[in-house]
């Protein structure tokens, strides 16, 4: 095992000259641009047989090459350009030229940038975003199932490790469900080209960067979807992998240098402790292995400290933004990458595209540690990530706690209580996203216990409390099961492919309870989309008192009360210690029900219930 990893990946990079049988041009990445952007400057990156030996010469108006920069891989350039305020769009000739041989010419294009308000909106707390996991929602196009010459070429629905078949026509094929439900943004798992040898269809060891999956689609579906989802008042979030790559991303089989990822004597995992962050006392080789070690064995590190690395990485996002209209980033294992880059990157993003947002994947434990990672310096960081939120791991466990624990001074409801008590150390957070399940974890109803009750108390503290709320393909029809392994949590969303028995998208489809908590999300959901108060209203929340959680969503023009109960039994709540945001008020509505409740002095309160309340004069 010791010489198995350095073998891996040295011996394509010492032989690459000798026996890499790749065209004279093979690509230049990205293959076009766009003239008006903020930043004048592009670095083209070339693979081509030898390509280093030849000279580069470009002649168009606007477009200066500064340097061709050569790497220890003579099938490699990266060519630094200047595309000026001057350049108009268009198509000039890359020349490669070398004494005895026949020049190569690349015809590269220059773009008009779009100007469109429905394109790159960012994602804020007026949203509600629905994660789906692509290979398993739908599948749109069966022509596309198996794809000749990709490594991985099997297709099988009874595995939870094969492709199933869903895509991104599976996806614009259900846009219409996905706006019933009151969902305004779209978070797809990763669907670049992912031409990994087993379990590609997780999508996140990608194998190219500027290309969707041929199993998914192709990049112009991917705009299409962007653009349908547009039409429909829904935002669509890219799912983005800074940290690594896959093992047969095209770099790796040809690697342009040896710090392109990081090398060790012998392979070495990441040890997965984000504390080497913020440890005051942290050991340099624990950090070290923390941030430099591989995630996974067929997922290569990349070396962020290599400008070239960074070049490519975030040249390809911007890319995508401009290319697509795309409106957001999810930020994949946040913690395992270089700060200083994440903090590079967010600047050159936010400068040439203000309003596009981001979040990042902190799975962490404790309230600071997880805020450590967001923009700011509120805690004395020493930097700023600029990273705007964090999915709410924190407010996760403590809504889990609150729903399944008993309470006590730190425990059941009261740790929901603790973890916003402790909204302080963030510079905004309402940015964080919050969440009951996703792709990694335990289903939500299955962690209650399949307890229904339970589950209409999450939903209703998820689409009230403060941040972005987001939900799982499949928590609205109480998909269940538990992440061990977590292809459980991964299954077919029935009626997604020609031959289900189920057809889980349509009423006549679900039974009687799948349709009652469909029609509770999108009670919840819709409420949520028309009233500012639960976007972007102040919250005020009351030490629990009981297994009794009461909090409020308030601005100018309406106040929500939410009241949680966490008993077993049903509880009368007197209302007196919440004069400070009942006074003025003398009645309320139930937003789900519709029951007006006539007096506010005392609230009767059902077991396992939270009731969210329109309070009215």
């Amino acid at each position: 095992m010791k010489l198995k990893y350095i073998l891996s990946v040295f011996l394509f990079f010492i032989l690459s000259s000798l026996y890499a049988q790749i065209p004279s041009l093979e690509r230049i990445e990205p293959a076009n641009w766009w003239v008006g952007m903020k930043n004048p400057n592009l670095q083209l990156i070339v693979h081509g047989n030898n390509i280093a030996e030849r000279t580069v010469s470009i002649d168009y108006p606007g477009v200066s090459l500064k340097k061709a920069n050569l790497v220890e891989n003579p099938n490699y350039l990266f060519l630094d350009l200047e595309i000026s305020a001057t350049a108009k769009a268009g198509t000039f000739p890359i020349v490669f030229q070398k004494n005895g041989e026949k020049n190569i010419e690349f015809l590269y294009s220059l773009k008009d940038r779009i100007v469109d308000a429905n394109r790159n909106q960012g994602v804020n707390n007026e949203d509600f975003i629905y994660l789906i996991m692509p290979d398993r929602f739908a599948n749109g196009d069966p022509e596309n199932d198996i794809v000749k010459g990709m490594r991985e070429t099997s297709l099988n629905r009874d595995s939870m490790y094969k492709r199933h078949g869903g895509d991104l026509q599976g996806i614009i094929d259900h846009l219409d469900y996905i706006e019933e439900l009151g969902v305004t943004a779209l978070w797809l798992n990763p669907v670049l080209e992912n031409d990994q040898p087993t379990t590609s269809y997780h999508g996140y060891a990608n194998t190219e960067n500027y290309k969707i999956d041929p199993r998914f689609g192709s990049n112009e579906l991917y705009k299409k979807l962007v653009e349908e989802s547009h039409k429909r008042g829904i935002k669509v979030i890219k799912d983005l992998v800074h940290n690594h790559i896959g093992s047969q991303h095209w770099t790796m089989l040809d690697l342009p240098m040896k710090n392109w990822v990081h090398q060790w004597p012998s392979y070495t995992k990441t040890n997965y402790r984000e504390q080497v962050w913020m440890d005051p006392y942290v050991a340099q080789a624990d950090k070290k292995i923390m941030v430099d070690g591989w995630f996974d064995n067929h997922m290569p590190d990349v070396d962020q400290s290599n400008p070239f690395v960074k070049n490519y990485i975030t040249q390809s996002h911007i890319w995508w933004l401009e290319y697509s209209g795309l409106d957001g980033f999810r930020l994949d294992t946040y913690a395992y990458n270089d700060l200083d880059y994440m903090a590079e990157w967010g600047e050159i993003i936010k400068e040439e595209f203000p309003r596009v947002t981001f979040f990042g994947e902190t799975w962490v434990h404790g309230v600071p540690n997880q805020a450590y990672f967001t923009q700011g310096n509120t805690l004395n960081q020493g930097f700023d990530t600029q990273l705007e939120g964090v999915t709410d791991f924190q407010a996760l466990w403590g809504i889990n706690e609150a729903l399944n624990g008993k309470f006590g001074w730190m425990d059941g409801v009261a740790r929901l209580y603790n973890v916003f008590a402790n909204d302080f150390v963030y510079q905004d957070p309402t940015r964080n996203v919050v969440f009951l399940d996703n792709h990694d974890l335990s289903r939500f109803y299955s962690v209650i216990g399949e307890d229904f009750d339970k589950y209409k108390s999450g939903i209703s503290w998820l689409m009230t409390t403060r941040g972005i709320p987001q939900l799982y393909y499949g928590t609205e029809i109480l998909m269940k099961n538990f992440s061990n392994p977590d292809g459980l949590v991964r299954e077919d969303f029935k009626g997604g492919w020609k031959n289900d028995k189920e057809n889980k998208f349509i009423q006549d489809g679900r039974n009687a309870q799948e349709n009652e908590a469909f029609n509770f999300v999108k009670t919840l959901a819709n409420y949520r989309k028309n009233h500012k108060v639960l976007q972007s209203g102040k919250m005020m929340q009351f030490i629990p008192e009981e297994g009794i959680y009461v909090y409020f969503r308030y601005n100018a023009d309406e106040t929500i009360m939410v009241i949680m109960n966490s008993n077993e039994k049903e509880e009368e709540v007197t209302t007196t210690r919440f004069a400070e945001r009942i006074n003025g008020f003398n009645k309320a509505v139930n937003v789900v029900s519709q029951e007006e409740i006539s007096e506010l002095k005392t609230i009767k309160i059902p077991a396992k219930t939270t009731w969210v309340l329109e309070l009215r004069k």
